[in-house]
């Protein structure tokens, strides 16, 4: 049985039936989606049927205003049920893009209008939310995502750059391979960059002395990926969309990204030449991960500088001033615990395992009561061998403890990938009443029961 039909047996169609009313057509839209079959084609030996939006991977940069209304319209060219998550947004539960929360899906052929505020600015991205099991064309293995860009109020003030250049990281192809434990996981045949392998699409051209804002976004459906700029560095001002106090940003010599994670990050572009920016391990390089950096008048062959080693932490961008917090309207009472414990179970002769938050899959698995207002600290112990980025739907947290380190000030995101074996937690304010999605952002895991729902009383 699928997330889909486990959904509709019950427990979206309580949640469907008292929606508000969706806008309805016939208005002029600010922006337009189609969703539609489309041909990948990372490199010329590599062809994939899948999905995608407006004829292109990824899919177009859509910008915003903050606060400011905006109707998108959504078309389904498909002949699947499709439905758009605008990921990192504070959206009602009934647009937000999940059905477990209780939006509607397309269906094949029908359109939608959405009309909302955006809110928060920042980074953010948009991509379908559906069941893929096997099919790595569909779900988040397809081509349905893109860049999001929530501008701030006009007159803000913000970090100071030349141009912005959106980067999505991607894995495409391949089949599902058992692992020595029994478990299903994907195995990928090329990885690419905006769609392309290195050396099969158009190269970033930069000038002397820029600045440039990079965007960087991980939309593989279960892959971390570690990025570096051969001759140059990262200065991380954002982590997931949401700003980094100046005195945590940091510059970095590379950027790792989990599944869902998006950094962004200004490089001074002071190193003339033709440069590799890429995946740090090879065999992902080689596997097509990379695109070509070009200075104005450089030429010759790209040039990539190996790494010796992989190196990332949330801990380099945490702040020690006490004062730091996610709003000034926290509650100051201590954030109430909520303890989620990972595992999965194999179900034998044959059959996938089933991923379980406190010994419970998907749809079975509990609905914690938010109290609006108040503060949750959620206690997120991890004890399988996998590492699980971590989504919370419609709100942002702080990460107050990870990597062995705890009392973390200013680390806000809406993704944390927490290591196998360990416990990391976070915490937000119940400020968005409605049903609330909490997932791993690996599509495998998600599919096989690694989801829960929070409501408010």
């Amino acid at each position: 049985m699928t997330r889909r039909s486990l959904v509709r047996s019950g427990l979206a169609g309580a949640a469907i039936a008292g929606l508000a009313p969706l806008p309805l057509l016939g208005a002029t839209a600010d922006l337009t989606l189609e969703i539609a079959p489309f041909t990948a084609e990372p490199t010329p030996k590599h062809r994939y049927k899948t999905l995608a939006y407006n004829g292109q991977v990824p899919g177009p940069l859509l910008r915003m205003r903050a606060g400011q209304a905006t109707t998108v319209e959504v078309r389904n060219r498909s002949s699947r049920e499709e439905v758009v998550h605008w990921h990192g947004l504070f959206l009602p539960s009934e647009i937000d893009g999940a059905m477990e929360e209780g939006t509607p899906m397309l269906a094949p052929g029908e359109s939608r209008q959405y009309t909302f505020r955006p809110d928060p600015a920042g980074f953010r991205w948009y991509h379908t939310h559906t069941f893929a099991g096997n099919d790595l064309t569909a779900g988040q293995f397809s081509g349905l995502h893109g860049f999001l860009m929530i501008d701030g109020p006009r007159g803000a003030q913000s970090t100071a750059f030349d141009r912005e250049v959106f980067l999505a990281l991607h894995d495409w192809g391949g089949q599902m391979l058992a692992s020595d434990d029994g478990s299903m996981m994907p195995s990928y045949d090329v990885s690419t960059i905006n769609g392309k392998a290195l050396g099969f699409g158009e190269p970033v051209r930069v000038k002397h002395g820029e600045r440039v804002m990079l965007h960087v976004l991980n939309s593989s459906p279960t892959e971390v990926h570690w990025i570096a700029l051969a001759g140059h560095s990262f200065h991380v001002v954002a982590l997931d969309g949401n700003t980094l106090p100046t005195g945590q940003q940091k510059t970095v010599p590379m950027l790792r990204l989990a599944p869902a994670e998006r950094i962004s990050a200004i490089v001074a572009m002071d190193t003339t030449g033709v440069w590799v920016l890429g995946e740090v391990r090879k065999h992902v390089q080689a596997a097509g991960m990379g695109i070509v950096l070009e200075y104005e008048g450089a030429n010759g062959k790209p040039k990539w500088i190996q790494p010796e080693e992989l190196t990332w932490s949330y801990r380099q961008f945490a702040g020690s001033d006490e004062s730091l917090t996610v709003d000034a309207s926290e509650p100051s009472e201590p954030a109430l615990p909520i303890r989620l414990i990972f595992s999965s179970k194999f179900e034998g002769h044959g059959a996938p395992e089933r991923w379980t938050i406190n010994g419970k899959s998907y749809p079975e698995t509990e609905e914690p009561v938010l109290q609006k207002d108040k503060r949750y600290r959620l206690i997120l112990d991890n004890q399988s061998h996998d590492d699980h980025p971590l989504h919370l739907h419609r709100h942002v947290f702080e990460v107050k403890s990870i990597d062995g380190a705890s009392g973390l000030r200013g680390i806000v995101k809406d993704t944390v990938l927490v290591p196998a074996h360990s416990v990391a937690e976070v915490e937000f304010l119940a400020q968005h009443p409605g049903r609330t999605l909490f997932h791993c952002h690996q599509q495998d895991h998600m599919d096989r029961g690694f989801m829960m729902v929070f409501r408010y009383s």
